[in-house]
């Protein structure tokens, strides 16, 4: 009896057997959506299901990444008065029955409805240094450092705060929700004085909480190392998250998926295609496609791979292209 997709992928998250490798490539469903705010306007929540709702029915991926547009930013009353680190110190969490946590698992279920658990699902989540970058008014790239510098217990704290509404959502978008895991964003500082041992002591602590909060709901989460605009990461400062998955910009960094499942001890990986309007994906004809698809695979083997991109994929990608990725991945 052939495996449906959600034992192809239950499989492959387990680095065992499968029939064929799954696939899942994902697009943004509205424009800025880092700035698009569902929270006020409805209406783009209903574009974000029904972009997902065609999406699904066109393609039928193996697996779903359920994006979060509309609620990157993180709407705290406070970060308005955020002008140094002392007032980053005294934030204080949101609530586990604030409106942008509620207002996100009620999208998660509305995805639900016509998935019907067919698929696996990971919602978006973003890290809370990421979640700064869309939410402080006057975030800009030295910001974290200068707080830092000033006073890193403060910092810890704030981030800590953040993390603790994030970890409730991860949690309820899984239990209340009916996702499957969190597909959990995150990066490397770009501020040269935020170091390995930097980042491990301020930045990780709360990321662990989240991952924590969303283990405890189902082990099937996956760790998303962003390389969006050509961001550069080393991938060793994750090699100790607790999650099923790892997905980085092989492209970017220019480590392909055998060597990424060496770094992150064996775990399952997925990706291999860059997402650019000029990477193979988008611009290679069919016969090229397939075979880079082939080499992926004859290069990383078949067990604990799922093949996918270094992130979103542009818009108006035609989808024919994603299914040449699928019928390659057969042979």
């Amino acid at each position: 009896m052939a495996q449906t997709k959600r034992e192809l992928v239950e499989s492959a998250l387990e680095n065992k057997k499968v029939e064929r490798v799954p696939v899942g490539f994902w697009f943004h469903f509205l424009e800025n959506e880092d700035q698009a705010d569902a929270s006020t306007d409805p209406t783009l929540s209903e574009k974000n299901i029904e972009g997902h709702r065609a999406f699904y029915e066109a393609f039928k991926p193996d697996f779903v990444k359920l994006m979060s547009d509309g609620y990157f930013i993180y709407p705290h009353p406070a970060f308005a008065a955020i002008h140094s680190a002392v007032d980053f110190g005294k934030l204080e969490p949101l609530g586990k029955d604030h409106p942008w946590i509620e207002k996100q698992v009620a999208l998660v279920k509305e995805l639900q409805k016509f998935i019907k658990r067919e698929v696996f699902t990971f919602y978006n989540i973003f890290a809370p240094a990421r979640v700064l970058e869309w939410s402080l008014p006057n975030y800009n790239k030295t910001l974290l450092g200068d707080f830092i510098a000033a006073d890193k217990e403060a910092v810890k704290h704030g981030l800590d705060v953040i993390a603790q509404d994030i970890a409730t959502l991860a949690e309820r978008i899984i239990k209340e929700g009916g996702a499957d895991g969190i597909y959990f964003s995150v990066q490397n500082i770009d501020d040269s004085r935020i170091t390995k041992d930097v980042y491990l002591d301020v930045f990780a602590p709360g990321e662990q909480k989240i991952l924590q909060a969303a283990n405890h709901a189902n082990p099937n989460n996956v760790l998303h190392i962003c390389g969006y605009d050509g961001h550069h990461n080393d991938l060793t400062w994750y090699v100790n998250y607790e999650v099923k998955a790892y997905n980085w910009a092989a492209i970017v960094e220019n480590i392909s998926l055998a060597e990424g499942k060496k770094i992150f001890g064996g775990k399952a990986v997925i990706g291999g295609f860059g997402n650019t309007v000029e990477d193979i994906l988008a611009k290679g004809d069919e016969a090229a496609v397939k075979a880079e698809t082939q080499r992926l695979l004859a290069e990383a083997g078949r067990e604990g791979i799922l093949l996918g991109a270094d992130c979103t994929v542009p818009r108006g990608l035609a989808l024919e292209r994603l299914e040449w990725v699928r019928d390659a991945g057969k042979k």
